[in-house]
């Protein structure tokens, strides 16, 4: 039977073709707009580091002075350079990295390629490994390496196409600002989105293509990037310049493998911050912070709220848009009431002729939901376009193909129950009224 209503149901769309094309014009303009904006939400607010992000921890502190207190007031988002390299250093978590941002010039070996300058960062040995950062060739530099400031970098795989061809660089000569540094590693493939660690140098389609020790780093004053906040006489440092005791402008992450550690380091926090009051470092009480990477990004706001409004405003349209699908459904059906007549009055029940018209909405369904996928595509394709920072991420991925298709396929077969319904109803009676 099914095959005998969507023969029917094909042939009642093509006997007014303006009227359904306006039904599939309303149910495609709506999901394009929905899946568009849902995509883009759904990226944008996507866990960067899936099965491990519940496992880090960002560590905040408050080192300020007392002045222009506020009660309740967050601590900084970042660190000092003394407290950074004090909890690194204290070792109270399974692993821990301090770092910062920055850019190098990069001195290319090849004399068909000029200098260039690459986003780098300086971080300490234990960063690859936790933030799962996959390696192409080589490894990570040591602690003992890193400490002793040593020469050593690992670079991107980008970076490696460009400089080497794509081939095994490890070993090999690579020099940045005036020196020299051994390559010790090549990343594959890997941009964490959001750029999580590190929020001030970008949030989205930021990846860095140099890593290199942070104590390297401090040796040589390479120069940095990102934001700095300082209290009293403190200076926030210019170019090789770094910043002064009283500023923060480092991030420090830690991974925490159960609950119990978190709860553990959060305390062992709180002591010491009494412990660098009681140095006089600390003016203020202890207060401070321990957040996982979701909550960190959720407390950071990373999903722009025009994002979230546009996403609401899509759906609010797309309930607009099943409306007036609704009217015009039972405009159609209710047209159509002296065939249902017949069909009654040749022995179909009222089931039947209510299957043969959902039959019929999911044909209008699908028909709108291919054109609300090539919709969606075309205004996902005008995201990329815009100059802001996460436009490159807008993407349709399978999964919110399948979506695509079921919203519409639902929505319209929801939208025909009404119509439907009441067509079923009518018919009887005009059969009636004709005898």
């Amino acid at each position: 039977m099914f095959g005998y209503y969507l023969d029917l149901a094909l042939r009642s769309l093509k006997r007014n073709r303006a009227l359904t094309a306006l039904m599939v014009l309303a149910i495609a303009l709506g999901i394009g707009a929905s899946m568009t904006t849902l995509t883009v939400l759904h990226v944008l607010s996507g866990d960067p580091l899936p099965g491990k992000s519940a496992q880090l921890y960002y560590p905040q502190v408050d080192p300020q002075d007392i002045k222009g207190m506020l009660p309740n007031k967050e601590p900084p988002d970042q660190v000092t350079l003394i407290d950074g390299l004090n909890l690194l250093r204290a070792g109270r978590a399974d692993h821990q990295a301090l770092m910062s941002g920055g850019s190098v010039p990069i001195q290319p070996e090849q004399s068909s390629l000029d200098p260039f300058y690459v986003e780098a960062r300086y971080t300490t040995a234990d960063f690859f490994a936790m933030f799962d950062a996959p390696f192409l060739y080589g490894h990570g530099w040591t602690a003992a390496h890193g400490e002793a400031k040593a020469r050593e970098v690992v670079i991107a795989k980008s970076l490696n196409d460009k400089l080497f061809g794509g081939a095994n660089s490890v070993g090999r000569t690579l020099r940045m600002a005036g020196t020299s540094f051994r390559i010790v590693g090549v990343l594959d493939s890997w941009q964490p989105n959001p750029h999580f660690y590190d929020l001030n140098t970008g949030s989205y389609a930021y990846g860095e293509q140099v890593f290199l020790p942070l104590q390297t780093m401090l040796e040589l004053r390479l120069d940095r990037n990102g934001s700095t906040d300082c209290w009293g006489n403190g200076g926030g440092g210019v170019g090789s310049i770094l910043p002064s005791d009283t500023c923060v402008w480092l991030q420090f992450w830690v991974q925490l493998d159960s609950p119990a550690k978190a709860a553990a380091y959060k305390e062992f926090l709180v002591h010491y911050s009494q412990e660098q009051k009681a140095l006089g470092r600390f003016q203020r009480t202890p207060n401070v912070r321990l957040r996982n990477v979701m909550q960190w990004l959720d407390y950071q706001m990373v999903v722009p709220n025009d994002v979230r409004l546009q996403t609401g405003l899509a759906f609010g349209f797309l309930l607009v848009c099943l409306v007036n699908t609704v009217g015009l459904m039972l405009a159609k059906f209710m047209r159509r009431a002296a065939e249902l007549g017949v069909r009654r009055a040749l022995g179909a029940s009222r089931r039947a002729l209510f299957a043969q018209l959902l039959i019929e909405s999911g044909v209008v369904g699908l028909v709108g939901g291919c054109g609300g996928l090539l919709l969606a595509m075309a205004g996902l394709w005008l995201v990329r376009q815009r100059p802001s920072d996460y436009a490159v991420l807008a993407h349709l991925d399978l999964s919110m193909l399948f979506t695509t298709f079921m919203l519409a396929v639902c929505a319209t077969l929801l939208a025909g129950l009404l119509p439907a319904w009441r067509a079923c109803q009518i018919a009887p009676a005009l059969q009636l009224k004709s005898n």
